[in-house]
């Protein structure tokens, strides 16, 4: 556990001290260990921090009005400060997108670059569909809520043929209890940050799922559309939870864009 921004945040922390920083921060709904794959392939050569959000997983609980989009910012910007991270490759699935996005546009001195995986700059556009949802979650947690959750999480192909994967994701989900909707209300109804980025210095790049049911491609298009140094990659086959579903595409991915920035060379992926 770190002390950060008033909160405690549960931390993973491997690799060798002295190499480059990845931090990821996970999507709504899961928690570190959605990137266990990612830690697998770069700890060896990569200094790699996953943690949990606050108000999820293992980490703090916290109110409603501390779960917002631009808190959870601060919360990874004082964590890179705390564990000495600066300057790092910050990739976020999702709500970790959104978090990735507010330090490009806001704290750049903190980033060699940013990654948006099944994510968006803008205001959430589904708030009449997502609402309701995360009022039922607020009073009765996730429990009957639970093929809507899986729905908008996966892709069709996985959730048609991947029960390795998504099961033990759908165990997990579904004994999160009300707190899960105070989370999901910080998601729902965030600020958008897209015009932010049009004055950010650092390289962006957006991953999409072509499977995703809450934020379709065109959503990444426009996140690299705005970042003057962004760039986007759509995955096919999988859905919102990139990171998790398309794990050894994700890591090529990551792989070639974090040697590129290092280096300075611009990736051809």
């Amino acid at each position: 556990m770190v002390s950060v921004n008033g909160t405690e945040l549960y931390v993973q922390d491997v690799g060798p001290r002295d190499a480059p920083a990845l931090v990821f921060c996970h999507s709504l709904f899961f928690n570190a260990d959605m990137f266990a794959a990612q830690v697998g392939r770069f700890s060896g050569e990569y200094r790699v921090v996953t943690y949990d959000n606050r108000g999820q997983g293992r980490s703090a609980a916290a109110p409603v009005d501390q779960l917002d989009m631009d808190t959870l910012a601060d919360d990874a910007a004082a964590l890179i400060e705390t564990l000495g991270l600066a300057p790092c490759h910050f990739i976020g699935n999702s709500m970790g997108g959104f978090v990735a996005l507010r330090l490009a546009a806001r704290r750049p001195e903190l980033l060699r670059s940013a990654v948006a995986l099944g994510s968006s700059g803008d205001e959430e556009g589904k708030k009449a569909e997502f609402g309701p949802l995360v009022e039922h979650m607020q009073g009765h947690g996730a429990r009957d809520v639970i093929d809507t959750l899986m729905y908008i999480m996966f892709g069709d192909t996985s959730l048609a043929e991947r029960p390795d994967l998504t099961g033990p994701w759908r165990e997990y989900m579904v004994d999160l209890g009300p707190s899960i909707g105070d989370a999901a209300h910080g998601v729902v109804y965030r600020t958008a940050v897209r015009e932010e980025l049009a004055g950010t210095s650092v390289p962006v790049l957006a991953i999409a799922g072509a499977e995703d049911h809450a934020y379709e491609v065109p959503l990444s298009e426009g996140i690299a559309a705005t970042a003057p140094n962004g760039r986007c990659v759509v995955v096919q086959g999988v859905g919102h939870s990139v990171a998790l579903e398309a794990a050894d595409e994700v890591n090529r991915i990551l792989a070639e864009h974090v040697a590129s920035v290092d280096s300075g060379v611009p990736s051809r992926t």
